[in-house]
Formats: C-alpha cells, structure tokens, sequence
C-alpha cells in the first residue's frame, strides 16, 4: 500500500483529499502547514506527497525546496496557483507534477499513480502485481444483531438489506464484527486492517463516519459503532 503525506491548511480540502486517496487504496498522513510536513517527511518517509502551496507558516515553494533538501520522495504539487511562471519555478526547483485547484479526485489519483510510476519501485495503489499483505488471522462470518457481514463472500447485510460498501469500508466492518463487543484502538485497525500503522488516525475516521451513514446512524447516536472516548471503537448490537 502507497504512503502519501498530504500537506494542506485548509481542514475540509484535506478531508476531501484524504477520503479521496484512502478510498483509491492509499495510506494517508497529513500536515496542515509547512515544518509539520518536513517533521513527517524526516520522521517516518513516505512514497509520495501531495503539498499545496498556500501555507501558513511557510511558503510551499521554500517548504518543496527544504523538502529536496533531505529527501527524494515524488512531490505532486496541488495549488489554486495557476500562473505560468509559478508552474515552471516550481517544477525546475524539483516538484515531480503541478495540479491546479479545483481539480476532481480521479484527476489526482491519475496524476498521482503516473508520478509514482515515473519515479518509485513502489507501485501504485490498486496496480496489479501490487503486494498484498496477509491477514492477522481468518475472519468468520458474523451476525451482530440485525447486521450479517461474510468476509468469505465479502458481502454484509443489514436487516436484510445488502449495504454498497466500497473495500475498504467492509474490511474495516468485518475486522470490527469479528471483535464484536471489544474495544478497538485506532492503532490497532491501522495495523491490522490498513497494515499500516504510521498513517493518519483521521483516516480511520472518516471510514468510520462513511460506514455509520450505510448502517444508518450518526455518531451523536450510535447503534452499532460505539466510541469510547480516549481508547477507540467497537462494535455492539444495538439494545
């Protein structure tokens, strides 16, 4: 699974570009501003990053230059920048792609995957011959009240009804019905059903609102997801 860091101030573009890559296969982390980037980039490498250019702290092309400056991870700029000059700067001082705001998911998924094919032995998210890793354990089909999920047949239903999950929805679901009644950490699902556990937790969380949509519940009144606050998730019958 491709790592990408997405560096971005404004919280609901980085949502929307998390969402976007998770659901294309990615292992998404974030920063919201400049040095917190060069932190995650020093900390813990990643195979890819998606910066914009309108930073509060420090200017995307100086941030993209210090980021040259210690490593040589694909950086695919995303920016509302659309000058001619700017693009060109940019690239010359070693951005991999320029992708001018607005722009669709399947536009940066594309301009991503092509990156990642020009410049790493890491192949692209959902490329076939990708490695995938095993599971921890098998997963039994379980029935947690009016909730049937079957990992054999990757099918779940929901009182009788089947639910549109995308893969990473029902991978998510069917780790959390198999440890039915136990409390998950984010952690944990970022180890065992991600098989990554350095990406950001605001990952799993916007599976988590996704998934409780498609079971028809709000986290302000939950019936099948249950947070407990300061410790992670899990998933009970509804009383």
């Amino acid at each position: 699974m491709p790592s990408v860091l997405v560096v971005e101030d404004d919280p609901s573009i980085r949502q929307s570009l998390i969402e976007v890559l998770s659901e294309h296969g990615y292992a998404v982390r974030s920063a919201a501003d400049g040095f917190s980037a060069l932190r995650e980039v020093t900390q813990t490498p990643v195979d890819a990053v998606v910066l914009d250019l309108g930073l509060p702290d420090l200017d995307g092309g100086d941030a993209l230059r210090m980021i040259r400056g210690i490593s040589s991870v694909p950086v695919l700029v995303a920016t509302a920048r659309d000058d001619e000059s700017e693009i060109i700067k940019i690239l010359n001082a070693g951005a991999d792609d320029y992708l001018v705001k607005p722009f669709s998911g399947g536009q940066l998924v594309a301009r991503l995957s092509a990156v990642l094919r020009r410049t790493s032995h890491v192949p692209p998210a959902g490329a076939a011959g990708a490695p995938v890793a095993a599971a921890a354990e098998p997963l039994r089909a379980c029935v947690v009240g009016e909730l049937a999920v079957d990992p054999g047949a990757r099918t779940a239903y929901l009182a009788g009804r089947e639910l549109r999950l995308t893969r990473r929805e029902f991978d998510l679901l069917a780790f959390l019905a198999h440890h039915s009644g136990q409390v998950v950490s984010k952690r944990r699902l970022l180890t065992e059903v991600w098989r990554e556990p350095y990406v950001d937790d605001q990952t799993v969380d916007v599976h988590l609102s996704s998934l409780r949509r498609k079971l028809g519940e709000r986290a302000a009144a939950p019936r099948y997801l249950l947070t407990v606050r300061g410790v992670g998730i899990k998933l009970v019958a509804p009383r």
